[in-house]
């Protein structure tokens, strides 16, 4: 029997472009936009609008209506690992430098599971004397290619998609250290100041980092604010630095405020 190809595998190899990229992230700043504002805040046609939105739609990226789009109601899976690699690629990479600017050679650091946090390893490829804990297979390999830094990696399960390293066993693996700074990444910031994500056992681990971390940073591009995701891991006022690309959007300053979060916003 031939073999159907699920319209799941299609999204997984869906890649957005820049444009498509910046329309997914203003409809996830306002919620939902109609095609004609999508039309004149960027400067392209209603053609081409409805076009990216079909394409985004069909990854899973965005739900459409009639007339515009939303932020998808579904808050139980992520997107997959390959089209986050690239999605947002500039965002990560500003974030990533300014947090490497941030760390100060000999430090001790427990790194998490994300796309965004491996741009960082990369930028960490220079440093000296780091100890770096991580359960992302990931980072590991990134700064095992730095002599100047010794990378201890979590035991676990091992998740395929991403390979990242989950579940109990990594949980009272990372309660032996207790070091100077914890770098997460997240899936979503929602508007009432919580940290969430997809996978709980995931997000028992990235708790685990924050419990053990002297500092928390945070490491977050625009597109996480307000996406919505099933599972609360944290809240605002339990990081100390939250390094990001743009400016959030408004309704978060007086939350940043109140919880005493310092906003790094990358150039």
């Amino acid at each position: 029997m031939p073999r159907i190809k699920s319209p799941r595998s299609h999204a997984r190899a869906f890649t957005p472009n820049p444009r498509q990229s910046e329309l997914l992230a203003a409809v996830r700043a306002q919620g939902a936009l109609t095609v004609e504002a999508m039309a004149e805040r960027f400067g392209v046609t209603l053609q081409t609008v409805r076009r990216d939105v079909g394409l985004l739609a069909d990854a899973g990226l965005l739900a459409r209506y009639h007339g515009g789009a939303r932020v998808p109601s579904s808050t139980t899976e992520n997107i997959g690992y390959t089209q986050r690699q690239h999605l947002n690629e500039q965002a990560k990479r500003q974030i990533a430098r300014a947090v490497a600017r941030a760390v100060p050679n000999g430090s001790s650091m427990i790194i998490n599971i994300g796309t965004t946090t491996e741009a960082v390893a990369r930028e960490l490829l220079h440093h000296k004397g780091l100890r770096i804990i991580t359960n992302n297979l990931n980072v590991a390999a990134i700064l095992s290619d730095n002599p100047e830094c010794e990378v201890i990696v979590a035991g676990g399960l091992v998740r395929s998609r991403d390979r990242g390293i989950i579940g109990e066993a990594t949980v009272e693996f990372i309660r032996q250290f207790r070091v100077d700074i914890g770098l997460i990444g997240i899936s979503g910031i929602e508007a009432d100041g919580s940290l969430r994500d997809f996978d709980y056992r995931e997000v028992k681990v990235a708790r685990t980092i924050i419990e053990q971390s002297r500092q928390v940073w945070l490491a977050a591009d625009h597109s996480k604010f307000n996406r919505p995701a099933m599972v609360e891991l944290a809240h605002l006022n339990q990081i100390d630095t939250l390094i990001t690309d743009r400016a959030p959007p408004e309704a978060f300053t007086p939350l940043l405020a109140e919880a005493n979060v310092q906003c790094v916003v990358a150039e």
